[in-house]
C-alpha cells in the first residue's frame, strides 16, 4: 500500500509540473516531488553525471571541464569515508546539429572517461533553446546508476540556454526529474552566462531536482593555477602508469588493453596541469582503482589475492610469460617497489602544489564563486544525510 500511495504522488507531481509549467515558469518556488534517502552510517559511493551543453558558445566551459574534472574528482574523493567514484558524461546539443545526446556511461575507469570528453568540442547551436530535456533524460534513464540507496548520486546540468518545450516527442524536464529524485539523484544546474531565459527554468529544475542553481561566467569561473610541481607530478604519474601489469584471459586482457591506449592518449595530449591533478587523484585511496583498473598483477600478487605459480602462462603478461617462475617473482617484487616509491614522490609533490594553491588562492581572495567552490558546497551539502563528511573545501 506504502509503495502504491508513493507511486501515485510522484505520478501526480510529474503531471501537474508538466501541465502547469506555462504557469510556473517565471516562478522558481516549486514544490519538488519526494526525494527517497537513506541515511546510513557511512556511504561509500559516489555517481556523479555531468551533462553539458557542447554546442558554439560552450567553449570556455568545455576547455575548463578538460582541465578540472580531476580536481573535481579529488574534490569527491576527500570525504572522511574515502568513497569509491564513478563518473559519467551526457554531451547534448540540438536537434538539426551533428548529435543531439553523446552518453558516456558512468564508470570507475576515469581514464577512459576521460578521453571521450577530450574529444567533445564546441559547435552547433546558435538558435537559442537545445535539447536539454532528452540530455536529462539519457542522465536519469541511460546511466547505470546503483540500487543501493546509501549512494550519493548526482546531476550536475551545464549549460546557457534554455529547454526546447515545443518538441511533441520529448519527455519534458518535470517528468525527468521527478524519475530522478524516485531514484534518489539529486540534480543541480549550473548556468553559464546571463541569458536571462535560461534563469527560471535552471532554477526549477534545480528545486525539483532537490539540488542547487548557481550561476558562473561563461568559460567556467574555475579556479585555473598552474604550479612549480606540475611538470613533475605528471612526468612520475606517467612512470607510475607504466608498472602496471595486467593479465587474464585474452578477452580480459583486450579490455585493460583498451584502457593502456586510453592513457597513453591522455599523457600525450592533455594539459601538464590536468596531468598533475591526475597524478595527485590516482595515489588517494579512491584513486587506486582508476590507476589499476581490474586483474593488475603486481598489485593481485602483492596483496596474496593471486597465486602467481596457478596462473597459465598464456593469461601472464607477454613481457613476463616467458621467465623462469623466480624471475618473474623478482620482476613482480622490483615494480612493486618501484611503484610505492612512485607513489611516495607523487604524493608529497602533490601536498607541496595544494600548499602552493591554497597561498595563491588565499592571496587572490579565496575561492569566493569559482566553479570549484560552488560543486563543492553542492555535495558537501547534498551527501551529508547519506553519512558523507565534508571539511577540507575544494581540491584545484
Amino acid at each position: 500500500m506504502k509503495t502504491n500511495i508513493l507511486v501515485t504522488g510522484v505520478v501526480l507531481t510529474t503531471v501537474g509540473a508538466v501541465l502547469l509549467y506555462p504557469t510556473i515558469r517565471g516562478n522558481a518556488e516549486v514544490t519538488p516531488p519526494p526525494r527517497h534517502v537513506v541515511a546510513p552510517i557511512g556511504a561509500k559511493r559516489v555517481e556523479v553525471v555531468f551533462v553539458l551543453d557542447t554546442t558554439g558558445s560552450m567553449g570556455g566551459l568545455i576547455h575548463a571541464a578538460k582541465e578540472k574534472i580531476w580536481s573535481i574528482a579529488s574534490t569527491l574523493a576527500q570525504a572522511q569515508q574515502a568513497p569509491e567514484i564513478s563518473m559519467g558524461l551526457v554531451a547534448y546539443r540540438d536537434r538539426g546539429d551533428a548529435y543531439v545526446t553523446q552518453v558516456v556511461d558512468l564508470n570507475r575507469d576515469l581514464d577512459s572517461m576521460y578521453v571521450k570528453l577530450m574529444d567533445f568540442a564546441a559547435d552547433g547551436g546558435g538558435d537559442g533553446p537545445e535539447a536539454v530535456n532528452e540530455a536529462l533524460e539519457a542522465a536519469v534513464n541511460r546511466m547505470s546508476w546503483s540500487q543501493d540507496q546509501s549512494t550519493y548520486k548526482v546531476v550536475f546540468l551545464v549549460g546557457d540556454a534554455p529547454p526546447h518545450m515545443d518538441y511533441q516527442d520529448d519527455a519534458k524536464y518535470p517528468q525527468v526529474v521527478a524519475a530522478a529524485a524516485a531514484k534518489g539523484i539529486v540534480v543541480n544546474t549550473i548556468q553559464c552566462g546571463g541569458l536571462s531565459d535560461t534563469v527560471a527554468p535552471w532554477q526549477q529544475i534545480a528545486a525539483l531536482g532537490h539540488g542547487r542553481y548557481f550561476t558562473v561566467e561563461q568559460a567556467g569561473s574555475a579556479v585555473a593555477i598552474e604550479t612549480p610541481f606540475d611538470a613533475r607530478i605528471a612526468t612520475l604519474a606517467a612512470e607510475l602508469d607504466g608498472t602496471r601489469l595486467f593479465y587474464g584471459t585474452a578477452e580480459q586482457q583486450a579490455a585493460m588493453a583498451a584502457k593502456v591506449d586510453a592513457t597513453d592518449r591522455l599523457n600525450e595530449e592533455a594539459s601538464v596541469a590536468a596531468r598533475a591533478r591526475r597524478g595527485a587523484f590516482n595515489v588517494s585511496s579512491a584513486g587506486e582503482t582508476n590507476l589499476l583498473g581490474e586483474r593488475e598483477l603486481v598489485d593481485d600478487v602483492a596483496s596474496g589475492r593471486v597465486d602467481l605459480a596457478a596462473l597459465p602462462p598464456a593469461q601472464l603478461p607477454a613481457s613476463i610469460a616467458a621467465l623462469p617462475a623466480e624471475a618473474q617473482s623478482e620482476v613482480l617484487a622490483r615494480t612493486a617497489q618501484k611503484r610505492e616509491e612512485l607513489k611516495l614522490q607523487i604524493a608529497d609533490l602533490a601536498a607541496q602544489r595544494d600548499a602552493y594553491i591554497e597561498k595563491e588562492v588565499d592571496a587572490a581572495g579565496g575561492a569566493g564563486a569559482s566553479l570549484d567552490q560552488q560543486i563543492y558546497d553542492a555535495v558537501r551539502e547534498q551527501a551529508a544525510p547519506l553519512g558523507l563528511e565534508y571539511r577540507d573545501g575544494p581540491r584545484f
